[in-house]
């Protein structure tokens, strides 16, 4: 992707370029969160000996950029965010493309990302740069690009822009209709020290359509508002000495002192503190597990009748027991089927059959959820049951073209 900036910016850093996890060969090992996927850069980059750095990331790299920005400003001098934004949609949007590349693959994806990476006349003039963004993804490993997915869904970063410290470049197409103009604005609004730089004629991958424009703005960006390091005294550059351990010895001449040095203070017994509330931790499971839409349609809908009923679900189904590390949510969706089956509550069967595809199970498996239940539950109970649920997977597994 930044095959045609590399040139002109060797001739002034040391450029290093990174692949996500199981993307363009890289190893795959998952990484499901921003958080987890920094962690990685900077394990790499400690590894090549570099402390502090500028950075540019496009899509899913500019998450990594502001969340480089935000928990070690230390280590960022400067920032340029390409096809970035605060929040990259909704989480069930990610979560619903992970369940379509688990029962479909990549094939689906990799055939559509050329509408949403480039301009029409682009993509129709550059036929190989098009089949080469068909085949990027379709080589993805795809239990890493669900992982991605993953991150994205879970990555909100709108309310902490404000504490994003370094010059900031934000870079967008003006025809990028994943992360586009409005999705930059809300970038630039929110960061102290944000420019914006609208690129004409460009969709989502702008660095591969509009190399030339992107390079000039990276260059003169770099060049120009690579922030020092804040160092108190004197106002200069200084990166933070690390800390020097102190070594406690007898000098020769002296007598070894055999009292004791500091005294430890005494324990302070803590009070003890009521459980927490789990309703809080119960509201992200379910709306991890159901999706965003269904629980802001339930409590919508919730009123003064049924208003205690949703936060009683809440707190104690989903932050008591859908929460606890003794089962995995794959496991759990499998118990949780087999019991509606067992019920007959075909209306949560299908809610359920959704949340069961978003926790990873894939519709074979569910099939053969749905077969056991009809041994144990009884053959008219689960011929309702397969109904409901092979319209639902009709439904959330087939690709949107």
């Amino acid at each position: 992707m930044w095959d045609r900036q590399i040139p002109e910016l060797i001739k002034q850093w040391r450029v290093f370029r990174f692949d996500m996890p199981g993307h363009g060969g890289a190893p795959a090992y998952p990484v499901g969160s921003v958080t987890d996927l920094t962690t990685r850069l900077l394990t790499t980059l400690e590894a090549l000996g570099v402390q502090r750095f500028g950075y540019a990331g496009c899509a899913l790299g500019g998450a990594v950029g502001i969340e480089l920005a935000l928990r070690h400003p230390e280590r960022l001098a400067s920032l340029a965010l390409i096809a970035a934004s605060p929040r990259f949609g909704t989480a069930d949007e990610f979560r619903q493309r992970g369940v379509i590349v688990r029962t479909n693959g990549l094939d689906p994806i990799a055939r559509t990302a050329p509408d949403r990476w480039f301009t029409g006349g682009f993509a129709a003039a550059q036929p190989a740069i098009t089949e080469w963004a068909v085949q990027m993804v379709r080589t993805t490993d795809p239990g890493c690009y669900i992982a991605a997915c993953e991150a994205l869904a879970s990555f909100d970063v709108r309310a902490e822009l404000g504490r994003v410290g370094v010059p900031t470049l934000v870079l967008v197409g003006s025809d990028d209709q994943v992360t586009g103009p409005a999705e930059a604005r809300t970038l630039v609004a929110g960061i102290p020290d944000a420019r914006l730089a609208v690129v004409p004629g460009a969709s989502h991958l702008v660095p591969v359509e509009q190399p030339a424009a992107v390079t000039d703005l990276l260059v003169r960006h770099f060049s120009t508002a690579w922030q020092p390091v804040f160092e108190t005294s004197t106002g200069q550059t200084a990166l933070p000495a690390a800390a020097v351990k102190p070594v406690l010895s007898a000098a020769p001449s002296q007598p070894v002192q055999t009292g004791p040095v500091a005294e430890i203070a005494p324990v302070v017994p803590q009070q003890p503190q009521g459980r927490p509330d789990p309703y809080d931790a119960g509201l992200k499971v379910r709306r991890e597990v159901l999706g965003d839409a269904h629980v802001d349609r339930a409590l919508a809908q919730a009123d003064e009748f049924s208003g205690d009923f949703q936060e009683l679900i809440t707190r104690y189904a989903w932050g008591e027991i859908w929460d606890r590390p003794g089962l995995d949510r794959r496991t759990r969706s499998c118990v949780t089927l087999t019991a509606l089956v067992a019920g007959g509550h075909l209306d949560e069967l299908a809610f359920h059959t959704r949340a069961a595809l978003r926790n990873g199970l894939t519709p074979g498996e569910i099939k053969e959820v749905l077969l056991q239940a009809a041994v144990y539950c009884g053959v008219p109970a689960a011929n309702s049951a397969f109904k409901v649920a092979q319209q639902v997977i009709r439904e959330e597994t087939t690709p949107q073209e």
